[in-house]
């Protein structure tokens, strides 16, 4: 029954299962903690964000503007604008040599809104979807809230935190609908080459199990790397992908609310008629400024690759310097995934005491299923880098 207090009913009991099920997003909540410690007047450093510390570059900005002078404040189709789809269908063509005509692409509030309804898109309850660990915390909980059943497949930096063949074999049952993919990795940073996705490619072709490929840091990748997508190795496989993108990463439009997803015209039919009674359109004129993004300069991308590099390089040296931690480096994204196992803490008791004793902000690496590890980004500047891992260091020593 519902508890009542005074002329207000609080209603005890009527969360759905689905939604008492979930854990908040612990990213945010680092986030959150370490502005409200910094409006507080102490000195946080943020190792925790997900977001590049760079601006928008201005000509996009100029777009959005302008497309508000212009009133274009109006509703549009919800899968997004016709110049947008064929802009990205388009940047699909040049990187990747992948053909998706514009209806083949649904233009989302952000690229976790296209993984959101992907999942809504495909998962029915008693389905099964693998789940690499670490992952992306919200891949879980979004396949929680269709009522399926997350299936996570434990990986460790001995593999630098990419699963087997074999791994993916022993996983799959009657039940398994689909493979989640991220490369390059949040939280990792790792990469899988073309031959590691063919074998997992094969495998999913022959078990008849669809991919979601979040290929967001498509851009940002490090030594030489390559970034290929499972839908490129053949027609079979294309059929079996579905893209999740965005612009988030590459552009640092996070605040913009801009994503987008390809995927075969019957997945891709569904999920817009599934935007169509949830949010509608994305930001009509933020629409404009991503026009603008995949269609204007790119010279800010090896500008901030290069200083990406630069920090990736210098905070893995000295996370392998500190006694008890061991990192592999990245190839690919702003994160590194430090093993803290030898220390005597697991992951949330570090974190938090990182934050309070020496003003740090990470994340833990339960979050991501990896609860021997923590998250630190290395999207903010050199001079905070520095600190942060100068804290951290004496954090470590006095373990």
């Amino acid at each position: 029954m519902p508890t009542i207090i005074g002329p207000f009913f609080v209603m005890t009991d009527c969360i759905s299962k689905r939604a008492a099920s979930l854990s908040p997003s612990l990213t945010l909540a680092i986030s959150a903690t370490a502005k409200q410690l910094r409006a507080e007047g102490q000195d946080v450093i943020g190792l925790g964000a997900g977001e590049p510390d760079f601006d928008t570059p201005e000509h996009i900005k100029k777009a959005a503007v302008d497309a508000l002078a212009a009133g274009f404040t109006k509703y549009t189709p919800s899968s997004g604008i016709p110049e947008l789809r064929e802009a990205i269908a388009e940047k699909f063509k040049e990187d990747n040599n992948l053909d998706y005509s514009p209806s083949q692409i649904i233009v989302s509030c952000g690229g976790k809104h296209s993984c959101y309804n992907l999942m809504v898109a495909l998962c029915d309850p008693g389905d099964q979807i693998l789940i690499p660990a670490p992952y992306w915390l919200s891949y879980p909980e979004m396949v929680k809230m269709t009522g399926a059943e997350p299936i996570i497949i434990t990986t460790t930096d001995q593999t630098e935190f990419k699963i087997t063949p074999e791994q993916l074999q022993g996983a799959i049952t009657e039940k398994t609908k689909l493979l989640i993919l991220n490369s390059p990795s949040n939280p990792t940073g790792s990469l899988y080459s073309e031959s590691e996705l063919r074998k997992l490619g094969d495998i999913c072709l022959k078990e008849k199990i669809l991919i979601m490929s979040d290929e967001i840091y498509e851009k940002l990748i490090y030594d030489g790397a390559t970034h290929t997508s499972v839908a490129q190795l053949s027609e079979a496989h294309k059929e079996i992908t579905i893209i999740v993108h965005g612009l988030a990463k590459a552009y640092s439009m996070t605040g913009w609310r801009i994503g987008f997803m390809a995927a075969p015209a019957p997945i891709a039919n569904a999920v817009n008629a599934i935007q169509s009674h949830s949010t509608s359109n994305p930001c009509s004129f933020a629409q404009k400024g991503a026009v603008a993004a995949l269609q204007g300069p790119q010279d800010h991308l090896n500008v901030w690759i290069q200083e990406f590099a630069k920090r990736r390089q210098y905070a893995h040296q000295r996370l392998n310097a500190i006694k008890g931690i061991s990192c592999v480096n990245a190839k690919g994204a702003f994160y590194l995934f430090p093993n803290i196992s030898n220390l005597g803490l697991k992951s949330t008791e570090f974190c938090s005491q990182l934050l309070t004793q020496e003003k740090v902000a990470a994340v833990p690496g339960i979050a991501f299923g990896a609860d021997d590890y923590f998250r630190l980004s290395y999207a903010t500047s050199m001079e905070n880098l520095k600190k942060g891992l100068d804290r951290l260091e004496k954090f470590a020593g006095a373990l």
